[in-house]
């Protein structure tokens, strides 16, 4: 087809003449041709880009939309599992352990760091690399809490296999005769020493009786030499090991019928009341160790005592007198 001839009119003469285009003015309107053209193209990409989704851009954020909510619900999940743990430490430590009388995990065990400087370093240099770390160490300090409460509930299983032995290790009767509650002469706490006259610890419960009294084994257990629980103003005395951190010893005695290394059943005779070492007066001093430990005995007599003899008893142990030793 023949390219279109434009005209303008003159009107000096008149007449209609033809456009003369000189070739650098036709070179200069291509130019701003294709200059406007690539400003456009400039300006239509900047505004699709800034205003419209590629489909690559619309699947990425549908991803992104989709990890968030499900790092959210991740979030939600450790959030529940952190307060179960929590709740299971709480009743292994103040029910479980208390019924068997075992120590609760120490705290800076269940909450000490993990091992390894660093251990998260190959998650550095992203842009989500710390809230990938924080999950990261959440995880972590959720699996090894909880391998530690395996560990505890495995060790409460054995408590409980050893249930009975336990009951009958711990001491729990009176270690003489004392129906009428009447032998009690000095109980545990500040007293009168009867030697030196000045207020001392005493560290058991005086129980008088004639020379001659049985004594009986408060508890299972094994007969042991002295190992530091013992004293010199103790005369003739005897030592229980009954296990799971409890001794007991009786003090006084005028004859030993159990020897070291011999096995005894609560109720056994072991020997009999006395008068010797510092001692004021034939009586039997008891005493109950836990753990290193002498507590007062009156808080292991409740095999042989209703409810309104121990009142009867714990107010005459702590009348403060003079103990016999």
């Amino acid at each position: 087809m023949a390219k279109k001839q434009k005209y303008f009119y003159d009107p000096a003469t008149l007449s209609y003449k033809k456009i003369e285009v000189s070739p650098w003015k036709r070179i200069g309107n291509s130019f701003l041709f294709l200059l406007s053209s690539a400003l456009f193209a400039f300006l239509f990409l900047f505004f699709s880009k800034s205003f419209l989704e590629t489909p690559e851009e619309k699947e990425l954020r549908r991803e992104i939309e989709y990890l968030t909510l499900n790092y959210e619900l991740l979030k939600s999940k450790l959030n529940v599992l952190e307060s179960a743990l929590e709740d299971l430490e709480y009743r292994d430590d103040n029910i479980y352990r208390v019924i068997f009388e075992a120590e609760p995990i120490p705290k800076n065990l269940r909450r000490s760091a993990l091992a390894g400087i660093n251990r998260y370093k190959n998650l550095d240099g992203y842009s989500t690399s710390e809230l990938v770390k924080e999950t990261s160490q959440r995880v972590d300090k959720l699996r090894k809490q909880a391998y530690i409460q395996s560990k505890s509930y495995d060790e409460v299983l054995e408590l409980v296999k050893n249930k009975n032995k336990l009951l009958a290790s711990i001491p729990a009767i009176q270690p003489i005769s004392n129906k009428d509650l009447t032998a009690v002469a000095s109980g545990f706490g500040m007293r009168i020493h009867p030697i030196y006259k000045v207020r001392k610890l005493h560290t058991g419960i005086d129980f008088t009786a004639p020379v001659g009294t049985p004594v009986f084994a408060t508890g299972d257990g094994v007969v042991i030499n002295d190992n530091g629980l013992g004293g010199s103003g103790y005369g003739l005395y005897i030592i229980i090991s009954h296990g799971f951190g409890y001794h007991t010893l009786y003090a006084h005695l005028s004859k030993l019928v159990a020897k070291p290394g011999q096995k005894v059943k609560r109720g056994d005779i072991i020997g009999y009341v006395g008068n010797t070492g510092s001692s004021t007066g034939p009586h039997l001093h008891y005493e109950v160790i836990k753990d290193g430990v002498k507590v007062n005995p009156i808080n292991y007599f409740f095999n042989d005592l209703t409810p309104e003899e121990y009142e009867l008893m714990l107010r005459i142990a702590s009348q403060e007198n003079q103990s016999f030793d």
